[in-house]
């Protein structure tokens, strides 16, 4: 199984990069050093989405990021990704692994203690856990959780957490003191107008508050 040695996973969205092509953002993501990204254009038909997540894959590969498919088990299996990342209203965890086997990583959405619990329970290798501020993407998702929540979640489960919603840079220091094993970024990364520079700038950052 691929270990789980990022601490920021970036999830792709290109709805949010200022209008530049996602492969050009994902490419200066992979050169400054984020070693994971999340192919999310659920929206598309699937022929178009592995058309899409064909041309990040190769993006990823150059650079040795981890890449993770959202939802669908067949495009990561068509892809050799190296994961799929499962809404927490998706295929049950056991039956992603018993379609992918045991050599591919299983991410969930959760928005709930007991998400996270079922998600560790099922068999999951990461979890990542929001919104935990405020912010566009995830208001359907209901209210923030709030840190509080966060830290109360953390204790609940063994499973690496990760923090989503609203969290940038100078929210860094808050979750990963709250326990997050990382953080999961859209549009702090997606939508800053120097990819290259803000992703050293978080990768150094979440290095020195965790004494690396």
């Amino acid at each position: 199984m691929p270990s789980i040695d990022f601490k920021i996973y970036l999830i792709g969205d290109r709805t949010k990069t200022l209008g530049r092509p996602l492969s050009q953002v994902i490419e200066e993501a992979g050169r400054a050093g984020i070693t994971a990204v999340q192919f999310r254009e659920k929206d598309l038909p699937l022929r178009e989405q592995l058309q899409f997540a064909s041309e990040i894959r190769s993006v990823a590969k150059r650079h040795k990021m981890q890449f993770l498919v959202n939802d669908r088990a067949d495009l990561c299996l068509a892809l050799d990704a190296e994961g799929v990342h499962l809404p927490a209203s998706g295929l049950p965890v056991a039956v992603a692994r018993e379609i992918l086997g045991g050599s591919k990583l299983i991410g969930v959405s959760c928005h709930s203690l007991e998400e996270v619990q079922r998600a560790e329970w099922e068999g999951a290798d990461f979890a990542v856990l929001g919104p935990v501020y405020d912010t566009p993407s995830k208001r359907p998702y209901g209210p923030p959780l709030g840190i509080d929540f966060f830290k109360k979640a953390r204790r609940s489960t063994t499973i690496p957490l990760f923090a989503i919603g609203g969290v940038d840079r100078s929210k860094l220091k808050e979750v990963l003191d709250a326990g997050a094993d990382g953080i999961a970024l859209i549009s702090a990364v997606l939508s800053s107008p120097d990819i290259y520079r803000e992703c050293q700038q978080l990768i150094n950052e979440v290095k020195r508050l965790r004494g690396e």
